[in-house]
């Protein structure tokens, strides 16, 4: 990496004054130039060694020796997720996050595979890589537009241009199929040097030479001193701004091409090839030493970083494994060389060992303030309380009617158009009762998303969570009410592990949100996949249907439990000294703890409450449909962040109101029934969810962002 402060200091950095006993740069030699560099490629060096050592392990398993078509076939295998991680190392080292790197990917294998001519056999491969490229470049300029200049956070805009460009991608292609031209795969797959040099390692040498360019540049250590101290950058004059719109756009540029990578090894379309590349280009990102944060990596260890991954994945194919373990092994890998990474004296998880440690000798000395005698005064307040004044309804709720209102006012405005278009929809209950029972999976998923993100965090591993709770518990009950009562309160054991784990993750290990439930999220599909076989079965028991689908006087009992819930909800976050406390986190963590708050029990608790309710949601939906599917939870991701923003609460934490919320969930709901009574596709529901997403944030942020 290029050391930036040397760089960005000016004249009086450059020409420091002379130090006592300090030699010359000159008489430094190249010795001491070299251990400098070797302690910066400290992180390369380690990843480099992995991959040697794990390739050596695989070619031992083997009968057989490596052959040059092996090594060919192992760079081209990896070289997809090598290239969209690379894409991914920018964005990072900005300081950011992009989720939609694996949509992008989808969209242009999807573009080619519809756009070429199936006659043309020799179709021009540098014109469809630039066709590629510029797909993706645009998506980054629609992630750099809303990130650099309108102030957004990184990980909501992606999210919903990831929903978007899926969206689009579903509308240029709604099943696989299509044609990719030979030439493609012949430039990309073939022999750069025939028997010694494969085109994607002359493909992956050409970015590295390119990376080794630009990170010298004015750009490139801008890119750095941005993602170091964006303050610090700024103060400093640096078009910071700029250099964040640029990063996005070239690395949607590398999406895009990883997307002709792609096209040219499947010869065909799909438009979900590239969903699955999310959880291995982060992997590949921390892997190569990139600090999660930014400021800090480079692109030649998050290439090494994508093959040991892949030889991982290979390894356990050779030992037999089945390929159901193939995301757990990459969320532990990812886990594990995060936490490898932020392993130093002053990392949170030293910390917190030291913590407990002194709680330890504290409690055992009898110095704890718990422990001290009724009759010691040193804590007590030497005067009384003054009673607060009374504050009227205004006054107590106006700041949350601010924000929780304009849902329902967009709210009143789709039921009026629904009437206009569809006609019968006010007096209807029919309709009003399809209202409740569709919107009840999004408002107990408010509950649990929503606290998390009052938190100032963000649960992603949602999706799986819904599904493996619908997996386990009808293969549980097997049709059966008689092991309702016992699989419920499994399921819901699961679920309180599955939170406590993301929660520790975040606290004890001083994770990123991010990282630690997009890790979950991988290792609960694999167990979901193990556990069903990969095709699930069983049905929901009678019992569990009736309430989903059933009528008491023309009403479906769901109703009457989600009157219940949303009264429970309301009073915990707003009644309750947890909420006052998930709330006095979300506004400042430090200063809820110098409070007295004990803010990690405040945050590994909203994490357990979010995967309880995204069990709720998987158990409903299995009483709902009437069996599980393993792709259950997947339209569920967007939808449960929007309905918390669209109902008035900050992505940032510490503002927002469960009845807003609620206004959020009643609003999509009526939106996407208002779309599936149009002649509108399917696919457009992601595009206009995205949109709507963005259009809240924009609408609902913070004056001060």
């Amino acid at each position: 990496m290029t050391d930036t402060s040397t760089r960005l200091a000016g004249p009086a950095k450059r020409n420091p004054a002379p130090q006592k006993n300090a030699p010359p740069r000159a008489a430094q030699g190249p010795v001491a130039r070299g251990l400098r560099s070797a302690r910066r490629s400290q992180s390369v060096i380690v990843a480099a060694l992995v991959f040697l050592g794990l390739l050596w392990l695989n070619a031992g398993l083997s009968p057989y020796p490596l052959s040059y078509f092996d090594m060919s076939f192992l760079a081209s295998g990896g070289a997809t997720t090598a290239i969209a991680a690379a894409g991914q190392t920018l964005v990072i080292l900005s300081g950011g996050f992009d989720l939609s790197a694996g949509a992008v990917v989808s969209l242009v294998n999807a573009v080619l595979a519809t756009q070429m001519d199936p006659a043309d056999m020799e179709a021009s491969v540098i014109l469809w890589t630039v066709i590629g490229i510029g797909i993706g470049a645009c998506v980054g300029a629609v992630n750099g537009f809303f990130v650099a200049v309108m102030r957004l956070q990184p990980i909501v805009v992606t999210l919903a241009v990831m929903f978007i460009v899926q969206g689009i991608t579903l509308l240029v292609m709604a099943t696989p199929g299509g044609f990719v031209a030979p030439s493609l795969a012949a430039v990309y797959l073939g022999d750069a040097i025939p028997g010694l040099l494969p085109a994607p390692v002359l493909l992956l040498v050409v970015l590295v030479v390119l990376w080794m360019w630009f990170k010298r540049t004015a750009l490139g250590i801008t890119l750095y001193a941005v993602g170091s101290d964006p303050e610090a950058a700024r103060a400093t004059g640096l078009r910071s701004r700029m250099t964040v719109f640029l990063t996005y756009v070239m690395a949607g540029g590398m999406y895009g091409l990883a997307g002709v990578f792609v096209s040219a090894q499947t010869g065909s379309g799909d438009p979900l090839v590239g969903n699955s590349l999310l959880l291995p280009t982060f992997a590949a990102v921390v892997i190569g030493g990139n600090r999660l944060g930014g400021g800090k990596g480079g692109i030649v260890g998050t290439i090494i970083g994508a093959y040991v991954l892949m030889i991982v994945v290979n390894l356990l194919l050779s030992l037999n494994v089945s390929a159901y373990y193939a995301t757990i092994a990459e969320s532990g890998v990812l886990l594990a060389a995060v936490l490898a990474g932020s392993m130093s004296s002053g990392s949170v998880l030293s910390r917190r060992i030291r913590d407990v440690a002194a709680s330890v000798r504290a409690r055992a000395a009898g110095r704890l303030a718990s422990q001290r005698p009724a009759n010691d005064r040193r804590l007590a307040f030497t005067s009384p309380a003054e009673t607060a004044p009374e504050l009227s309804v205004r006054q107590r709720h106006g700041h949350n009617l601010r924000y929780a209102l304009p849902a329902y006012g967009c709210l009143i405005v789709v039921l009026i158009v629904t009437q206009i278009v569809l006609g019968n929809v006010f007096g209807n209950l029919r309709y009003w009762d399809s209202l409740m029972v569709l919107s009840s999976f999004l408002v107990v998923l408010a509950l649990g998303q929503g606290a998390v993100i009052l938190t100032g965090g963000l649960d992603l591993s949602v999706p799986w969570g819904i599904a493996l709770s619908g997996v386990l518990l009808t293969g549980l009950v097997g049709g059966q009410d008689v092991g309702l009562w016992t699989a419920v309160p499994l399921v819901m054991a699961v679920a309180v592990a599955v939170g406590l784990l993301n929660g520790l993750g975040v606290v004890a290990l001083g994770l990123s949100p991010i990282v630690v439930t997009l890790a979950m999220n991988g290792i609960l599909q694999g167990i979901a996949l193990i556990w069903s076989g990969g095709t699930p079965s069983g049905f929901a028991p009678p019992a569990l249907r009736w309430l989903m689908t059933g009528k008491i006087a023309g009403i479906t009992p769901v109703i009457v439990f989600m009157a219940v819930f949303v009264t429970c909800a309301i009073l915990l976050l707003g009644r309750t000294a947890f909420g006052r406390r998930i709330y006095a986190v979300g506004n400042s963590e430090r200063a809820a703890r110098l409070s007295g708050v004990r803010t990690g029990r405040v945050i590994v608790s909203v994490y357990v409450l979010s995967a309880l309710c995204a069990a709720l949601v998987g158990i409903l939906l299995a009483g709902f449909s009437g069996q599980a599917s393993l792709g259950m939870g997947d339209d569920y991701l967007l939808p449960s962040i929007a309905v918390v923003v669209v109902g008035g609460a900050l992505i940032t934490g510490g503002r927002g109101h469960f009845a807003g919320m609620l206004g959020g969930a009643l609003l999509l709901t009526a939106l996407q029934m208002l779309l599936a009574g149009t002649a509108l596709p399917t696919a457009f529901r992601a595009v206009f969810f995205g949109l709507v997403i963005l259009a809240a944030v924009i609408a609902l942020r913070d004056s001060k962002s």
